[in-house]
């Protein structure tokens, strides 16, 4: 009986969502628009967005926006944009708070009054409920709704959106281009690289090139960051080198065809370190303890060098507050004065 009611709740409100929404696919949209670019109007609006899923347009900017992926909403907050409620992940956590949020932004959500839908399993009632006038999905990871897109795009503008093939500052101007948010996405971009350029003209560097890596608490290995990773791409824009990796150690591929994360265990962990520095990822300092226990790690340079160092638990995802985070770690360790993290 309860779940019949739930899901003949769930129908209606569907049902009225459509009749309230309308429809959210723009034909008048230029046929060549490419997945991920924006279309505006000469006066602004309104605005369309080309989805794996077609093209979505705003008429107007949104008032209430749900993300349903974690990993979007700290772009979105980062913005100022209208974000009521969000997705989240496994609450009290080294990377998440009471409310499933990640700490990097947990602060901001909570001056803000965003509200937690529910926790990994998307819910299409917790969603509705929240009445939005735009909706956010992770078109993959483990915080994608994409199942429930159907149902979802019937009730408001859905869009669907990568972030595996993307670095933050690319998501941020993206939502900025489609919510009318362009000031803001170039202020937050505009700080971020005036820390980076302060990073560069003032940083020692550790001896290089640097193994970048998320390192397994049992010790048995880890995930090597590559240069296509978004973690490796703000390394090298600060000026660092990665180092590379040995065909030998490069037959795991992390979370299926990824190209930014290589795994690697076992007697093939120390082939896989080969920079002379280590930073550890999604770490904070009592790790670095373990790396420089580790027996199958005794002989490798950053061990050797004592050159080992936690760069914080909140780097494995990026977005602006994190990428800042990094940037004023790293500027702790290698800038004597160092740079001046611009909370937002």
């Amino acid at each position: 009986m309860m779940n019949a009611w739930r899901y003949g709740s769930l129908a209606m409100l569907i049902m009225i969502g459509t009749l309230l929404g309308g429809c959210q696919e723009d034909d008048s949209a230029p046929s060549t628009l490419a997945v991920d670019s924006v279309h505006k109007a000469d006066q602004g609006w309104p605005r369309t967005l080309m989805t794996i899923e077609g093209p979505v347009t705003l008429e107007r900017p949104p008032k209430r926006i749900v993300s349903t992926s974690v990993t979007l909403t700290g772009t979105l907050i980062a913005l100022d944009a209208p974000v009521v409620a969000s997705g989240a992940t496994t609450p009290n956590t080294e990377v998440a708070n009471a409310q499933g949020f990640f700490r990097q932004w947990s602060e901001q959500a909570k001056s803000r009054g965003i509200k937690p839908l529910y926790t990994t399993e998307p819910n299409a009632e917790a969603i509705v409920a929240a009445n939005p006038d735009l909706i956010v999905i992770a078109a993959t990871g483990a915080d994608s709704a994409l199942p429930l897109y159907q149902q979802l795009q019937a009730i408001a503008p859905t869009i669907v959106v990568h972030y595996d093939d993307k670095n933050w500052m690319t998501l941020t101007t993206l939502f900025g281009d489609f919510l009318g948010l362009e000031q803001q996405a170039k202020e937050r971009l505009k700080t971020f690289e005036e820390n980076v350029a302060y990073f560069k003209a003032n940083a020692t560097l550790p001896p290089q090139p640097t193994t970048a890596m998320v390192y397994y608490k049992d010790n048995t290995g880890a995930n090597i960051w590559t240069k296509a990773s978004a973690q490796g791409q703000i390394l090298s824009e600060l000026g660092f080198t990665l180092a590379p990796l040995p065909e030998s150690v490069k037959g795991d591929i992390s979370m299926g065809e990824r190209s930014d994360i290589v795994t690697v265990s076992g007697e093939r962990f120390p082939d896989a370190v080969t920079g002379h520095t280590a930073l550890l990822f999604s770490a904070e300092s009592e790790q670095v303890k373990q790396v420089m226990s580790n027996g199958y790690l005794s002989e490798t340079a950053p061990v050797l060098g004592q050159q080992i160092y936690a760069v914080g638990n909140d780097t494995f995802r990026m977005d602006y507050y994190s990428a800042s985070n990094l940037v004023e770690r790293l500027a702790n360790y290698f800038v004597n004065d160092s740079v001046a993290h611009n909370e937002h």
